[in-house]
């Protein structure tokens, strides 16, 4: 899935019940996430974490959508184990996760390749995960190796990203930027206008080139 590119419609069975994708986003954001199995450790912590901060995805207006190749019995008894292993999941599991034991979902979304799903070893899928905007389009992908878990906070914060430069179309957020700290003026965007845009101000930051084009504020 390239981004920018519209998340085709499926239908999946999940430990929630049989789902629409499409309907079942309606006007929400969806971090969709895959995992290699069931019953793995690095898994287990991801989706526990991810479980964990379910309030502050729902701030966000976002639901959590994960995806395994396993079947819908061995995902809903490995829920129970993530439960056991992460205590401070608030209530029941929050999220559904999708079972796709034939693969071609996994196929159909770039998870894995269509040569690669009848093997059962090499057909896991890696670690990717998709944040898809309200209206189906893929806006950032992460995939990571079956070695390393993903980071939640780092996940939230490109949300964040996301959804402030949604709004805001004028400005972009720099390396390390979390919610309150600046932002940079996109350099489309003229001195003149930026005044109107930011009255409050903006700092100019002069480059040994003599090129004008970054310019930060706090002030959104």
């Amino acid at each position: 899935m390239r981004l920018g590119q519209t998340v085709p419609n499926f239908k999946a069975e999940t430990t929630k019940g049989p789902i629409n994708f499409h309907e079942w986003q309606g006007n929400q954001w969806v971090v969709l996430f895959s995992h290699p199995a069931d019953f793995t450790p690095v898994c287990t912590t991801e989706l526990g974490r991810i479980a964990v901060h379910q309030p502050e995805f729902a701030k966000r207006n976002t639901k959590c959508l994960a995806h395994s190749v396993d079947a819908l019995n061995s995902h809903v008894d490995w829920v129970n184990d993530i439960k056991s292993y992460c205590l401070d999941i608030p209530g029941d599991f929050p999220y559904p996760i999708i079972a796709d034991p034939t693969r071609d979902l996994a196929v159909s979304l770039g998870m894995l390749d269509e040569e690669q799903k009848r093997d059962p070893e090499v057909g896991k899928t890696i670690r990717a995960l998709f944040i898809i905007s309200p209206d189906h389009k893929v806006r950032l992908s992460m995939f990571y190796p079956m070695s390393t878990g993903r980071n939640v906070d780092e996940i939230l914060r490109t949300i964040d990203s996301l959804q402030l430069t949604d709004r805001l179309k004028v400005v972009a957020t720099p390396a390390n930027w979390t919610p309150g700290t600046k932002v940079m003026i996109l350099p489309t965007v003229t001195d003149e206008e930026a005044h109107k845009l930011f009255p409050k101000g903006f700092d100019k930051v002069s480059m040994p080139s003599g090129v004008n084009y970054v310019r930060t504020t706090e002030n959104y």
